[in-house]
């Protein structure tokens, strides 16, 4: 366990200030670890979604017994030593072969992990195209209809997410800076396809460019194993929102099922006479046209007399 020490810098104070929770936070950091025992592909693999992380990552170069299925404890101790809230543990095993888990803590406790076994995989150096420059955020697309059929692909999706996101801005995106595609597709409920592209835009004649997709690695094929979610009170906990990130509900507006802003609006009973109107020239009376009206009037009233 970590002992707890009282700041007596101003530095000091100011990095225990930074690990203090925030209304808004940044990029999670992750860790990824290697256990006693792993195998050359499931070691490529963790390397290269170590370099879709960075520089949010840190990769452990000593391996470590770490079995977080039996005991979660060295993952808390590496989440609150590091400060990191994501983790990837390799190993290898005859029971489990080339086995990936990835493991989330909420405040610095095990909140919930998933482990996939790698079948077959291509690193980032198989595919001699342009790489993504580091610190680029990824377009992440899930494919497949059954993502959110079953507990252990939730998992896996909304960990995945929470690793590869991001900073969490409200800003459009800029095509120009959007430089690589990790998708991920479920073929079944243990089987899932991880495939990363570069983008590339070329010139089309119009004003919108062209867009390719032309894969530059790491590609895998995985089978989804063991999970651990987390329990209903932590997890309603972990994603409370702040008070201060809450829209505030404004009286007697509302929005329609087009997202069109409607309101209600009370009134005093008006009295129209009073009402002060614009006043313009052209709807103003000629001379000429008070003439022409009494001479109706004249001339009505002889008609009514004679007859």
């Amino acid at each position: 366990m970590l002992r707890t020490v009282k700041a007596r810098t101003a530095a000091g104070k100011r990095a225990l200030k930074q690990r203090e929770p925030q209304v808004i936070e940044e990029a999670k950091a992750a860790v990824f670890v290697k256990g006693t025992t792993t195998s050359q592909l499931v070691t490529s693999v963790l390397k290269d979604l170590y370099a879709l992380k960075r520089p949010d990552a840190v990769l452990f170069s000593k391996r470590n017994d770490v079995k977080p299925f039996e005991d979660p404890a060295p993952l808390e101790f590496f989440s609150q030593k590091n400060d990191a809230a994501l983790f990837v543990l390799a190993s290898h095993s005859k029971k489990r072969p080339h086995n990936l888990t990835f493991a989330r803590t909420f405040d610095y406790q095990l909140l919930d992990m998933v482990e996939v076994g790698v079948v077959d995989a291509k690193t980032i150096d198989t595919f001699k195209t342009t790489k993504a420059a580091i610190g680029h955020r990824p377009l992440l697309v899930f494919s497949g209809d059954i993502w959110d059929t079953t507990e252990e692909l939730q998992t896996l999706k909304s960990i995945l997410l929470d690793m590869y996101r991001g900073n969490n801005s409200d800003d459009m995106v800029n095509l120009s800076g959007l430089e690589h595609v990790m998708c991920f597709t479920a073929e079944s409920a243990k089987k899932v396809h991880l495939r990363t592209y570069i983008v590339q835009l070329k010139k089309s004649g119009t004003r919108l460019p062209r867009v390719e997709l032309e894969e530059m690695g790491p590609s895998c094929e995985m089978t989804v194993g063991r999970c651990r979610a987390a329990a209903p009170d932590v997890w309603k906990q972990a994603i409370r929102v702040p008070q201060e990130l809450k829209a505030k509900k404004e009286k007697n507006i509302e929005r329609n099922e087009m997202g069109d802003q409607i309101g209600r609006i009370h009134m005093h009973k008006q009295d129209f006479s009073k009402l002060q109107t614009r006043k313009l020239k052209g709807l103003k009376r000629r001379a000429d046209e008070d003439d022409d009206e009494e001479e109706d009037d004249d001339s009505a009233k002889r008609q009514r007399a004679e007859e």
